[in-house]
């Protein structure tokens, strides 16, 4: 593993486990010779409920702190209690989704029912005024359902399935009972070419706007149907969003659907590049999180570097040109491996805060930071 020396005392907490993001399983050389060393550091690990599917993400809604969200990507969002609390349920539906619910998301299982798959129910967050108007978002796997808001798909090509944000609405927050109403309002649509690097991480700025994690695409290298030349990584054709972190106003109305809003001191306002648009270069973006005003991504590799990236307004993190510090080849003797390090090279490309290498894990899944 390699921290960057910008790092300075900010200590990551990520976990470097087998995630629903999985890196390909092929073989290189120990690219990076430094190994992580072991920590003094103790984690203990306490159940706080059980019987979900796959759990991918948990926080809490602002305001309450008596309850974690569970999402379950198969559909389900639970509110699980945590802190003792009068005529709270220990465990309540908020939202079902999937097959057992309002049917919305893709049949899941990539290689037939039952098999791994990347898609789902993928992302959640509460808006920062949620406990007065009630509203929440998700990021799910849905199957292709009219025009698509952003698209790299060829002619004559149709998407594998949308990438759907959602914008719900509980009657009474404030009631820990309530449920989600069964309506939603759509806020964009966005074509996928390839069942997988979805991405799906939601979450709120303390500035209050949207900021939502797009893979790019799927396959590998970053090629094929609905890929762009040189990787939709590093596209920034006003209609490709892949590979992005996007940022929002979900209730502003100057987005060119109408159904949301472009903030005025987005980067690429006014340029090449989709307006929605924060930062770009990325593969599958599965997780980030705010720490303070500073927004830390968790960018999943492919055949060899796994990174940690502080993201910044306007910023290219080099996939597919660059995997962590290294460069990265596309096309050549060595498809879909690091060739060189190169840190600083290409310059206006930035490199991981951290990195490591598959010789120490796999998968970065990403989380909090403290």
């Amino acid at each position: 593993m390699r921290l960057s020396k910008t790092m300075g005392t900010l200590a990551i907490v990520m976990a470097m486990l087998a995630a629903l993001s999985t890196a390909a399983v092929a073989t290189h050389d120990d690219v990076i010779s430094d190994v992580i060393q072991p920590s003094d550091i103790g984690i203990d690990l306490e159940l706080v409920a059980d019987g979900f599917t796959t759990p991918l993400w948990a926080i809490n809604a602002p305001g309450d702190s008596r309850r974690v969200f569970v999402v379950d990507q198969v559909g389900k969002i639970w509110a699980i209690k945590v802190a003792p609390a009068p005529n709270v349920p220990d465990r309540h539906l908020l939202l079902d989704v999937g097959a057992e619910g309002l049917g919305l998301l893709v049949e899941l299982g990539a290689f037939g029912p039952g098999t791994f798959d990347e898609r789902g129910l993928l992302g959640l967050a509460f808006h920062p005024n949620y406990t007065t108007n009630g509203r929440f978002y998700t990021y799910s796997s849905e199957p292709v359902n009219g025009p698509a808001d952003f698209s790299t798909m060829p002619d004559g090509v149709e998407a594998h399935h949308q990438s759907v944000i959602r914008e719900w609405r509980v009657p009474n927050p404030r009631n820990p009972s309530s449920t989600a109403a069964p309506n939603s309002r759509v806020l964009m649509r966005v074509d996928e070419p390839q069942f997988n690097h979805n991405a799906g991480a939601l979450v709120f700025g303390p500035d209050g706007h949207l900021y939502i994690a797009i893979g790019d695409g799927g396959n590998a290298d970053d090629q094929g149907d609905g890929h762009a030349v040189g990787g939709n990584g590093q596209d920034l054709s006003d209609g490709n969003v892949l590979g992005k972190i996007l940022r929002i106003n979900p209730t502003g109305k100057n987005s060119a659907n109408g159904k949301y809003g472009i903030p005025a001191d987005n980067p690429f306002v006014g340029s090449e590049g989709a307006d929605e648009i924060f930062a770009y270069g990325f593969r599958n973006p599965f997780r980030m999180s705010f720490t303070g005003q500073t927004l830390i991504a968790a960018d999943v590799g492919q055949n060899d570097i796994e990174e940690v990236d502080v993201v910044v307004s306007g910023g290219n993190y080099g996939w597919p040109v660059k995997e962590g510090t290294f460069l990265f080849e596309m096309n050549g003797d060595d498809p879909g491996f690091t060739t060189v390090d190169s840190p600083g090279v290409p310059v206006g490309m930035i490199d991981p805060i951290a990195q490591y290498d598959h010789d120490e894990g796999i998968s970065i899944a990403g989380g909090f930071t403290y």
